[in-house]
C-alpha cells in the first residue's frame, strides 16, 4: 500500500482535487448546468420564475448544446444515426452541425445513466481527463511528479478548460492534446491516432484544429516523422463527422464568412495574473472584453514558474513549449500574425474567434510551469533578482492604480479589489521561490507543498466561482402551455417568442426560426426575403422571422405555422406577432389559454405535405420570391421549381373532381419522412422541410428524385394512385466518410504491426 501512494499520490491528488471542485454534485445533488438562468432568463419559464443567478455568460448550454445532446442521445436510441434536427429552421442538419458531438463515445454514459446525471458526468469527466493526460505527458518529459502534478493542475483547471467546461465540447477537443503529445514523444501510435480521432468527433472543430497543428509541431520539433501517420489515420477515423461538418460549412454563411473578432487587447494580458482584473461575469461587474473569450489563466504560481523557467539557461529541452507559447499569443492578440489570419481568409479558422488559440498558451505555460519547478529546486543559484523583480511588479501595478488613477472610480474599485488576492500570490511565490534556492530538504519540501498547495486553492477558486451547480429541478421544467402543445402541434409548426432550442428542440415542438453557426444559408435567404420582399444574406448564426414582414401571412401559409404562441404580458408590443389582426378576420382563433399564455390556431394554413397540380420554372433567386408571392400565384396548388420535372403533373377537368388529391404524414421522426398520396392523376408533392442533397426519396420503394420548390423546399413526382412516399436523410458524405474511417482503422492497425 506505502509503494502504491510513494508510486501514483499525484494521481489521488488530482483526483482529489477533482472531487473537492465537483463536491456540489456529489454531496449536494446539484448540476453542473446552469439551470436558475434557464429559469430566470429564458421563455417560458421566466414567466414562471426569478430567483438570483450565478452565471449568465453561457446562454449556448441552455439553447444548443444540451438540446442537440438530447436530441442525439433520443435518435440513437431509437435506433437510428443522429443526421437531423427537424425542430429548427424548419429541419436543419444535426451531426453535420458538428457541436452535437453526434459520434463522441463520450454518448455511452447516457445510455447508462439518468439524462442529466450522464450530462454531469460527461461535463465534471473534462478536468479530471485533462489533469491526468497532462500529468501523464509532463512526467514523460523526465519532470519530477511534483512539477508534473502543478502542470496537470494548471492545465485541468486552466482558463480554457474553465469557461467552456459547462458546453462539453470545446473541453473535449482540448483535454486529448497532452494524450496524443505523450504518444508522440513514447511513439505510441495507438495513442496519437484515437486522441485525434477522440477530439476531432468531440464538437467543436477550431480547437481540434488547433491540437492537430500542435501535435504536428511536436513532431517535427522531435523529429518522429514516422508518427505524422499516426495524425492521418485519427484524422480518416473521424472522418465520418469531419465530412458532414465540412459539408454543412460550406452551406451555410460561415462558409464565406471573415469576421475579425474575439482578438485580445493588449491591455487584458493583465488578467494572465489577475483573471478578474476587468471584473467578472458571475459578479456582474464585467466592463471590459469577452471574459469567456480572453481568459488565459493558469494560475499565478504556475505563471510565475513559468517564466522562471525562461530564465534559465539550462531550459533546452523545455523551449518547444516557449516558442508555442509566444507564436499562439501572437496570433490572439492585435499583432500582424492575428492581421495574417484574416487576409489568409482560413476557412473555420478566419470566422471563428481567434483568441481561443490561447488553449495552446495555456498548454504550454502549464508545461512550462513543471519546468519552472524542478529548476527551483535543482538550481543552487539564487533567485532573489527574480523574486525582486516579481514583487517590484506588483508594487508597480498598485502605485498606478491608487497614484495614477488609470480607471474611472467604479471601474478602479473593481480593478483593485481583483488585484489583492493575485498580489499576496505574487509576493508568497517570490518568498517561497527565494526559499526555494535553500539546500535543506527539509524547507525545499515545504516550498514544494505550499508551491502546489497555493496553486491548487488559486485555481480551484477560480474554477468554483465560474462554473455553477445548479438544481437540477430547474433543468427545462414543466411547462403547462409547452406541454399542450407537445400533445397538439404534431408535425406542424409553431412560432412566437419562443426558444428554437430550449423549446423546440429540447420539447421537439417544430419551429421555423433557430440558432445554430452552420444553419444553411439558403433557408435565411428566404427568411430574409420574407421580411423585406427581396433576397438577401442571411445573418451568422440566428435566423428569425419578422413579424411584421411583407410577407409574414403567406409564409404562415407555406411553412405550415399553425399555433401562435404568445405571452399575455407581452400585450400588444412591437416584439410581439400581430395575432389580433387574424383574430380580427377569423383566420385565428384561442385554443389554449392560462394565467401566463395563450395559444391560437391559424385555420389559413397549409397541409406540412400536399399536392400541387401545376408548377412554373424559374432559375434565379429574385425571379423565384417574385413569382412565388405575387398576389395572383396560386401557392396551394402550384410550386416553383428551378428545373422541369420528369412526369408533368395534372389537374383534371376544371368543374370535375378528377384532378383532386390527398397527402397524409403518416410517420415523421428526424431523420425519416413517410406520407401517403393518392390521386386520380399524377401530382407534385410538396413538404414545407428545408431542401437539402443529403435527402433521398422513394416513392413504393423506388427512388426518385427531389426537386428544390418554393426557393427551400421539396418536392417529388407522384404518379396517379395510392402510394407511400418515404423521405430518407443520408448524404453521400458519411458513406464516403465511413469508408475513409475504415481505411483509417485499416492504416492505423496496418503500422501497428510493423512497429
Amino acid at each position: 500500500m506505502k509503494s502504491f501512494f510513494t508510486k501514483f499520490w499525484p494521481v489521488l491528488v488530482i483526483v482529489t482535487l477533482w472531487f473537492i471542485f465537483s463536491f456540489p454534485y456529489f454531496a449536494r445533488g446539484l448540476v453542473p448546468f446552469p439551470s436558475t438562468y434557464l429559469a430566470t432568463f429564458f421563455p417560458p419559464w421566466n414567466s414562471e420564475y426569478g430567483m438570483p443567478v450565478k452565471n449568465n455568460a453561457m446562454p449556448d448550454v441552455i439553447t444548443q448544446i444540451y438540446p442537440w445532446k438530447k436530441l442525439t442521445i433520443d435518435t440513437w436510441k431509437s435506433g437510428a444515426i443522429p443526421m437531423w434536427n427537424p425542430y429548427s429552421f424548419s429541419g436543419t442538419v444535426q451531426a453535420g452541425n458538428y457541436q452535437s458531438a453526434v459520434f463522441s463515445p463520450f454518448n455511452l454514459l447516457f445510455f447508462i445513466l439518468p439524462f442529466i446525471d450522464a450530462w454531469s458526468v460527461m461535463i465534471l469527466l473534462q478536468p479530471l481527463l485533462a489533469g491526468l493526460f497532462m500529468y501523464l505527458f509532463v512526467r514523460s518529459l523526465e519532470r519530477s511528479k511534483e512539477a508534473s502534478l502543478l502542470a496537470a493542475i494548471a492545465f485541468m483547471f486552466c482558463g480554457f478548460m474553465v469557461v467552456w467546461m459547462a458546453y462539453g465540447t470545446l473541453g473535449y477537443a482540448a483535454l486529448f492534446l497532452p494524450l496524443i503529445c505523450w504518444g508522440i514523444h513514447k511513439k505510441y501510435g495507438l495513442a496519437i491516432s484515437f486522441g485525434i480521432a477522440l477530439s476531432l468527433v468531440s464538437g467543436h472543430f477550431q480547437v481540434s484544429i488547433y491540437v492537430i497543428a500542435a501535435a504536428t509541431a511536436y513532431i517535427l520539433w522531435k523529429k518522429h516523422l514516422s508518427t505524422l501517420w499516426f495524425v492521418l489515420f485519427g484524422v480518416l477515423i473521424a472522418a465520418p463527422q469531419i465530412l458532414l461538418g465540412l459539408r454543412s460549412f460550406v452551406l451555410s454563411t460561415r462558409g464565406e464568412a471573415v469576421v475579425k473578432g474575439e482578438v485580445i487587447p493588449w491591455q487584458y494580458l493583465l488578467t494572465f495574473i489577475a483573471p478578474d482584473f476587468f471584473g467578472n461575469p458571475v459578479t456582474r461587474n464585467d466592463w471590459f472584453g469577452h471574459y469567456a473569450e480572453w481568459t488565459g489563466f493558469v494560475g499565478v504560481i504556475p505563471l510565475m514558474l513559468a517564466i522562471f523557467s525562461v530564465t534559465k539557461k539550462s531550459l533546452r529541452k523545455g523551449w518547444f513549449f516557449v516558442l508555442l507559447a509566444i507564436l499562439t499569443l501572437l496570433f490572439a492578440l492585435p499583432t500582424p500574425l492575428n492581421d495574417l489570419l484574416y487576409l489568409l481568409k482560413i476557412p473555420v479558422l478566419s470566422g471563428s474567434a481567434a483568441s481561443r488559440i490561447i488553449l495552446l498558451t495555456s498548454f504550454s505555460l502549464a508545461a512550462l510551469a513543471a519546468y519552472g519547478l524542478d529548476e527551483l529546486i535543482k538550481n543552487k543559484k539564487s533567485n532573489i533578482i527574480f523574486s525582486a523583480l516579481c514583487s517590484c511588479f506588483v508594487g508597480v501595478t498598485w502605485g498606478i492604480l491608487l497614484f495614477g488613477k488609470p480607471l474611472q472610480a467604479d471601474k478602479l474599485t473593481i480593478a483593485t479589489h481583483n488585484f489583492v488576492m493575485p498580489s499576496v500570490l505574487i509576493l508568497l511565490g517570490a518568498l517561497l521561490i527565494v526559499l526555494g534556492s535553500f539546500r535543506n530538504k527539509l524547507v525545499q519540501l515545504i516550498v514544494i507543498i505550499a508551491l502546489l498547495g497555493l496553486s491548487a486553492f488559486d485555481l480551484l477558486r477560480f474554477a468554483a466561482k465560474w462554473m455553477p451547480f445548479d438544481p437540477r429541478h430547474y433543468v427545462y421544467p414543466e411547462v403547462k402551455s409547452l406541454t399542450y402543445l407537445q400533445s397538439h402541434v404534431g408535425a406542424d409548426r409553431v412560432f412566437g417568442n419562443i426558444g428554437s432550442g430550449e423549446v423546440g428542440t429540447e420539447f421537439r415542438i417544430p419551429l421555423v426560426e433557430g440558432y445554430d453557426a452552420v444553419y444553411q444559408a439558403r433557408y435565411g435567404e428566404f427568411i430574409n426575403a420574407v421580411s423585406k420582399g427581396y433576397v438577401y444574406p442571411g445573418g451568422r448564426s440566428v435566423v428569425q422571422f419578422d413579424k411584421n414582414g411583407v410577407y409574414k401571412t403567406e409564409a404562415l401559409q407555406l411553412l405550415g405555422i399553425k399555433y401562435m404562441y404568445h405571452r399575455f404580458s407581452d400585450g400588444r408590443n412591437v416584439w410581439v406577432f400581430p395575432y389580433w389582426q387574424y383574430l380580427a378576420d377569423g383566420s385565428m382563433h384561442q385554443v389554449y389559454s392560462d394565467e401566463k399564455y395563450e395559444i391560437f390556431e391559424y385555420y389559413n394554413v397549409y397541409p406540412r405535405a400536399f399536392l400541387a397540380s401545376s408548377y412554373t420554372v424559374k432559375t434565379t433567386d429574385t425571379d423565384i420570391i417574385n413569382t412565388l408571392f405575387a398576389k395572383d400565384f396560386d401557392r396551394r396548388n402550384s410550386l416553383v421549381l428551378e428545373q422541369k420535372p420528369a412526369i408533368e403533373p395534372q389537374s383534371g377537368p376544371p368543374a370535375g373532381e378528377a384532378g383532386s388529391g390527398s397527402a397524409e404524414i403518416t410517420s415523421y421522426t428526424p431523420g425519416k419522412v413517410t406520407i401517403k398520396t393518392d390521386s386520380k392523376l399524377p401530382k407534385l408533392l410538396f413538404l414545407s422541410d428545408e431542401f437539402d442533397t443529403g435527402w433521398h426519396a422513394f416513392v413504393d420503394g423506388k427512388e426518385t428524385r427531389i426537386y428544390r420548390a418554393d426557393y427551400d423546399f421539396r418536392a417529388v413526382v407522384t404518379p396517379a394512385g395510392t402510394h407511400t412516399v418515404e423521405f430518407r436523410y443520408a448524404p453521400d458524405e458519411f458513406r464516403w466518410g465511413i469508408m475513409l474511417s475504415i481505411v483509417g482503422v485499416g492504416g492505423l492497425f496496418y503500422m501497428l504491426k510493423r512497429i
